[in-house]
């Protein structure tokens, strides 16, 4: 798929089927993350792959909110969870800038996705450092955004823009 077109048809997905990714599938969504660029080409990204039925995502729903109809991973087979250096004070930016390139990346592969932040409260609260410990972080690292991917079980309308409303040009 042409990078436009990945632009223009990409949407949040919240629907996976259990088709589980392949290894390949992983690693290029993966690739994207890393290859994205970086405040003084740091690369102070760290990313940690999990399946669905690893305990820790149970643990994250439970902390996070027990009662939900929906978890907070959509049941997607696999969720990305980015970290960054804690020393470097462009870190949030730039797992930003790695969690768009995965999402796109995703896209590219006729895959679905969404970019998660809700349990970030939850990771990075009062159980940081065994979360750290369970999700994988490195040391002086700590988690800032997730991303879930997996096969669409469902297509979503990409959302509009209004051009002349947001952007100006002077």
């Amino acid at each position: 798929m042409e990078f436009f077109d990945v632009m223009e048809n990409r949407s949040s997905i919240r629907k996976y089927t259990d088709e589980p990714l392949s290894e390949e599938e992983i690693r290029c969504v993966a690739t994207a993350g890393l290859k994205a660029p970086t405040a003084t080409n740091k690369q102070e990204i760290h990313i940690t792959v999990v399946k669905k039925d690893d305990p820790v995502q149970a643990m994250i729903q439970k902390d996070l909110n027990p009662e939900a109809v929906v978890n907070f991973y959509y049941d997607a087979p696999i969720t990305f969870y980015l970290s960054a250096m804690d020393e470097f004070g462009w870190n949030d930016i730039d797992a930003g800038i790695a969690v768009e390139n995965m999402h796109l990346a995703a896209k590219a592969l006729g895959l679905g996705s969404v970019i998660l932040g809700c349990m970030k409260k939850v990771v990075c609260g009062k159980k940081k450092e065994e979360y750290d410990k369970l999700l994988c972080i490195p040391q002086g690292y700590s988690y800032k955004i997730a991303i879930a991917v997996g096969h669409a079980d469902t297509e979503k309308v990409p959302h509009n823009i209004d051009f002349d409303r947001d952007v100006t040009v002077k």
